[in-house]
């Protein structure tokens, strides 16, 4: 089985392009659909012990989480260290039902990909990019960013420069979602030929 590591840096349209491969027939694991979930969850009360006043009803508040974290990486780090460790046990489990199930490709959708190490568990990887200005105004359209809030996403995040160089496969969204289907296809094409 394919390990396809499929990343993007934030407005490139990473999310859309996982739908891609799932319509594809590609099983697909959402490390951001996993935290959300353990947000709900398991971490919940590991995140209120960490970050005290960050849970309300058993649930995460994203807001008041990210206004602890965004700008001390000591306190990101603490973070990441509860909610990697229970993202990547979900992954090795989807990775396991989808062996058992015979898939010949397996997609890890994470954001973080490089930032995190998770490219060395991926056979090859894909990177969805499209150009800065389109990136920028898919970004500053969504509710409550800002200009500052996206400076310190990207601060974070490997520049998409880096991503394309060390991509197997390159998804451009600014083509538009028809280009971007067609390359899905022939990359889910390639993979099962391998």
């Amino acid at each position: 089985m394919i390990v396809l590591g499929l990343t993007g840096s934030i407005g490139m349209g990473k999310t859309t392009t996982s739908h891609m491969f799932a319509a594809e027939g590609a099983p697909v694991h959402s490390a951001d659909a996993v935290v959300h979930q353990l947000y709900a969850g398991k971490a919940a009360p590991l995140i209120e012990a960490a970050f005290p006043g960050t849970v309300t009803n058993g649930v995460v508040d994203r807001e008041r989480l990210a206004a602890r974290v965004l700008d001390d990486p000591d306190a990101l780090k603490r973070l990441e260290a509860i909610v990697h460790p229970l993202v990547r046990a979900e992954e090795e489990a989807f990775l396991e039902a989808a062996r058992q199930r015979g898939a010949c490709l397996a997609v890890l959708d994470v954001p973080l990909l490089f930032e995190t190490g998770a490219d060395s568990r991926c056979d090859k990887i894909v990177v969805v990019t499209a150009p800065p200005e389109i990136q920028r105004e898919r970004v500053l359209s969504r509710p409550g960013m800002t200009e500052a809030k996206l400076a310190a996403i990207l601060a974070r995040q490997v520049p998409d420069e880096e991503k394309r160089a060390r991509a197997d496969f390159i998804v451009d969204t600014g083509n538009g979602m028809e280009a971007a289907r067609l390359a899905v296809r022939a990359i889910v094409k390639r993979c099962k030929a391998l």
